[in-house]
């Protein structure tokens, strides 16, 4: 080797070489390919192909061109990449479930939900959509900076002037180097109204934003499921939404239950998860489907899952929603590119910097059609110099020798610049007419209009700013659509709660595991002994076994007869008129076969800690077993219920109340007798205990009906029998004994009364609901029962047909709508004998 050859050889450390080589190429990524602009939403490729779309002219208003074409005029002058990346791109942004606001217009086979490919480039079309002319309008008018193309032979926009906000409404999603972006698409008619409303009010904030943008508008529609994870993305940028297919339940002209799914969650393949659902099924970790068919046609989209006879449609919709992509999240990760730099964007960010950039964008606008307007103005004053000079002009340029001579001579004589001497020349003849003058004088006013208007424009903010405004409402007008995502909240939305009035209803629930809400505002007051109006309509053998008030944003905790517990909202119960069935609760709880509601509770909050430490549940069963439990130990909703209470064989849980710990318990017995004991007598214990007795049965007839825990003040036991005999006494005229005991007399039981069926604990304000096994109801007032001695057989409460018995008592608070005084009023003016005021006295 020859001396000095190693000279050029430079020794590095390959550690720092690696690492700047790397950092380059991260560099490039996050810039030049992964991350789309904050501007125009758009990454590079997106930019290209839009752009170079526009300048092969295929707009909305074109013929198609072939894709082909299309993607070979990007490839050659903006973007020296694959074919097949700019194809598969051009492809995504004709498809509707991809992007919310597609921008290309394709023909031919663009691929499916299902995840077919489309076909090849050579035999499908594209041209631009018209709302895709809205990101490229005012283009050519200096609004943005134009770079080099890869090899410096022609110029490409750097940013679109995006007169719509593309990153919004369509969304993006990306991986970079050490970064990915995840942004979620949004409603056009929500987003302007969400900008407009910042431009009025630079100050807004992002939950006053929240008003006008409510959350993601997905293009597969489908529903978002709890509204936390949206929260935090609009006000950070980072944030989980839950999406759930939409889902309704049928039933075949054969009795048979399906499940129709009409919307899928976003990204999600559809035929993928019908496969996924098949082998999940076949494995048995989903149980109760025997069959799942795709109906899906260009109509919409169906998928249809047949249920087996004895499977509950909601149960089985929940282990889908679990264990399938029914059920899946967008992780939201707003990071754009705001002046090149990757940033984390939340919602006021995202709106601030678009708004900036539309601000750019019409001052640069105003400034280029200022400019032309001039270059305008300043000709036209040329060509009326010309006019006004006419014979001296035209024998000027029949003498001149030639055009440059001409030229000079009109310079000076007139005192022109050279661009008016070169128009003068090149006028034509028939401009000479005098019309034409006119109209040249009628132009050169309208010039001069525009320039003042333009001048006032870039003068004042507050007018760039309308401008920015209208042209948004204007595209809103154009474009916007309803929402497609419906959001449904979860129970822990505590921000849709503020939505709902809370309001007092009326919750019922049937023996057979009916249950609805309806406004308390619906019954009416009667007097005793009516004979009632018509309650709920049910099948023959079934009636109303649970009537209570709750107000709408309470929680209702559900005790079932084998002891389980399950949390619902009050305003989470489907509604429905007096007289309406309601929904089987099977599908608004998971609740067992076999099982039944028994016992529900009414409960305030579950997250002051003060109120849950100190209130307890007292549940009885049919056997006389009680237990007192912390409410603490329920305060943790959860889907499919918790254990309340060890329940033996045989048994079932009867009653469950509320309790603050120094309340006294009376609980009754079906032969006539009840136990009176204090609370303290029975201490706290753990969730599935099962419990100590509480009285003693004399009979295998026997059984307890009822506990009730009085907590207020001069509250009397009322106790029905069930062939509609009740009556008043004192709590003292119960002794206080120990719990276990058998009790003492609390109603003469004979042939005439029937068996004990109820015991409630009253004052004169309440109401009484009873209920009969016929479904029919009858309302009345507990200052109407005078109060009795403890062993009496009572008074006649309700008339009853010879077949009919009662099935269920209620309390509830008396309210008095203006119809129903007005109808107390003429009741008291009418025969109180009469049939028709169903006011009839004992």
């Amino acid at each position: 080797m020859a001396e000095g050859a190693n000279e050029n050889i430079i020794p590095i450390n390959i550690e720092d070489e690696m690492r700047g080589a790397y950092i380059d190429y991260s560099m490039s990524v996050i810039i030049s390919r992964a991350l789309p602009d904050v501007r125009d939403g758009l990454k590079p490729v997106h930019r290209r192909i839009l752009f170079g779309m526009l300048e092969l002219g295929v707009n909305y208003n074109k013929s198609y061109k072939k894709s082909a074409r299309i993607v070979g005029e990007v490839l050659g002058k903006y973007h020296p990449h694959g074919d097949t990346a700019v194809y598969d791109t051009m492809v995504r942004m004709a498809q509707d479930w991809s992007l919310r606001y597609p921008l290309v217009d394709g023909q031919g086979n663009f691929g499916s939900i299902d995840g077919d490919s489309p076909a090849a480039m050579r035999y499908t079309e594209a041209r631009l959509k018209r709302i895709a002319d809205e990101l490229l309008t005012d283009i050519n008018k200096n609004t943005v900076d134009f770079s080099p193309n890869f090899d410096d032979s022609l110029k490409e926009p750097t940013v679109l002037p995006g007169k719509l906000p593309n990153l919004l409404l369509n969304g993006a999603s990306g991986i970079a180097v050490g970064m990915a972006t995840n942004m979620a698409p949004h409603n056009l008619t929500e987003v302007a109204n969400g900008i407009a409303a910042y431009i009025d009010n630079n100050d807004i904030t992002i939950p006053e934003l929240m008003e006008y943008v409510t959350a993601p508008d997905f293009p597969t529609g489908a529903t978002i499921y709890g509204y936390t994870g949206v929260k935090e993305a609009f006000e950070t940028g980072r944030g989980r939404v839950l999406m759930r297919a939409k889902a309704e339940f049928e039933t075949t002209s054969t009795g048979r239950e399906q499940i129709i799914v009409t919307e899928i969650p976003y990204m999600v393949n559809k035929a993928s998860m019908i496969e996924k659902t098949a082998a999940l099924v076949n494995e048995k970790k989903i149980d109760g489907i025997s069959d799942i068919r795709d109906e899906s046609d260009r109509n919409g989209l169906r998928i249809v899952y047949d249920l087996k006879k004895d499977a509950i449609p909601n149960i089985v919709l929940n282990h889908l929603y679990k264990y399938t992509q029914l059920q899946s999240s967008f992780g939201v990760n707003n990071i754009a590119l705001v002046k090149g730099r990757p940033v984390q964007l939340n919602l006021k960010d995202m709106i601030k910097h678009y708004v900036d950039h539309r601000h750019e964008v019409v001052i640069r606008r105003t400034e280029y059609e200022l400019q032309e307007a001039q270059k305008r103005a300043h000709i036209l004053e040329g060509y009326l110099i010309a006019l006004d000079n006419l014979d001296e002009v035209i024998d000027l340029i029949r003498k001149a020798k030639d055009p440059d001579t001409a030229k000079a001579g009109l310079i000076e004589k007139f005192d022109l610049s050279e661009i008016q001497a070169k128009a003068i020349l090149e006028m034509r003849l028939q401009r000479l007419t005098g019309l034409e003058r006119d109209k040249i004088q009628t132009e050169y006013d309208e010039v001069m209009k525009l320039i003042k208007e333009l001048e006032y424009i870039l003068e004042n903010e507050d007018r760039r700013m309308e401008i920015i405004k209208e042209e948004l409402l204007e595209v809103k007008e154009r474009y916007g659509d309803d929402r497609r995502t419906e959001i449904v909240h979860s129970a822990d939305d505590l921000t849709y709660e503020d939505m709902i009035p809370n309001d007092e209803m009326v919750i019922t629930i049937s023996h057979q595991g009916y249950i609805k809400r309806s406004p308390l505002t619906e019954y009416r007051t009667q007097g005793r002994g009516g004979v009632g109006s018509r309650g709920v309509s049910t099948k023959d053998d079934d009636f109303t076994e649970h009537l209570f008030i709750a107000k709408a944003h309470n929680y209702l905790l559900i005790f079932t007869e084998y002891g389980k517990v399950f949390w619902k909202k009050v305003y989470g119960i489907p509604e429905g008129s007096k007289t309406s069935k309601g929904r089987a609760i099977q599908n608004l709880i998971n609740i067992e076969t076999g099982d039944k509601v028994r016992a529900v509770i009414n409960v305030e909050s579950l997250t002051d800690e003060e109120y849950v430490n100190n209130n307890f549940v007292m549940m009885c069963t049919e056997s006389g077993t009680i237990k007192k439990t912390a409410l603490e130990a329920y305060s943790r909703p959860r889907q499919n219920g918790i254990n309340a209470i060890t329940v033996k064989d045989g048994d079932r849980l009867l009653e469950a109340k509320l309790t603050n710990g120094d309340n006294h318990v009376v609980i009754a017995k079906r032969m006539g007798k009840a136990i009176h004991f204090h609370e303290s007598d029975v201490r706290s214990m753990g969730r599935t205990a099962s419990g100590v007795r509480g009285v003693t049965l004399e009979s295998e007839e026997d059984k307890v009906v009822g506990m009730v825990i009085v907590d207020r003040e001069g509250a009397n036991l009322l106790v029905v029998s069930e062939n509609g005999y009740g009556k008043r006494s004192l709590v003292e005229d119960y002794r206080i004994t120990k719990r276990g005991g058998k009790g003492v007399k609390t109603i003469n039981v004979t042939d005439k009364t029937g068996k004990l069926v109820a015991i409630k604990e009253v004052i004169d304000s309440d109401d009484l609901m009873i209920i009969n096994r016929s479904g029919i109801t009858i309302r009345l007032a507990v200052e109407d029962l005078r109060v009795m001695g403890r062993a009496t057989q009572g008074v006649r409460l309700i008339k009853l047909n010879d077949t009919d018995i009662i099935s269920s008592v209620e309390k509830i608070e008396k309210i008095k709508t203006e119809d129903e005084e007005l109808d107390e009023n003429e009741s008291t003016e009418t025969n109180e004998d009469s049939e028709t005021s169903g006011d009839s006295k004992e």
